[in-house]
């Protein structure tokens, strides 16, 4: 599967589904954002059981500003609608295989259990 455009309108639907979901927070005249898309779009060749989606901040302000991006690119991970990663910068393909690795792995009854445990707090 290749890589799928989000928008304001889309991008809450494409996250909150089952399964695992990448986001790319990216822009045209972000020069790492343009190296790392190679990386993403063969990532997602090579998973197709996950879903790869490219936010474009500059189409998408409001978007960006309501999910706090202040740099690009800015990689985040759903699993089952939850946020389990997000970090600002560009991966190197072994570390996003790797997380790509990770994120299959958790246990979702145990990171369920921990949100509600914080929320308890």
């Amino acid at each position: 599967m290749s890589t799928i455009d989000v928008t304001e309108d889309t991008f809450e639907s494409t996250v909150s589904a089952d399964g695992i979901v990448f986001v790319d927070a990216w822009a045209a005249w972000c020069g790492p954002c343009r190296q790392f898309a190679p990386t993403y779009e063969k990532a997602s060749e090579a998973h197709p059981d996950v879903t790869f989606a490219k936010l474009d901040t500059e189409a998408n302000q409001q978007l960006a500003a309501a999910l706090e991006i202040t740099s690009i690119p800015t990689l985040m991970a759903f699993r089952d609608g939850i946020l389990v990663f997000r970090q600002a910068g560009a991966l190197p393909p072994a570390a996003f295989d790797d997380l790509i690795g990770q994120v299959k792995a958790l246990n979702m009854d145990e990171v369920r259990a921990q949100i509600a445990q914080q929320q308890g707090e």
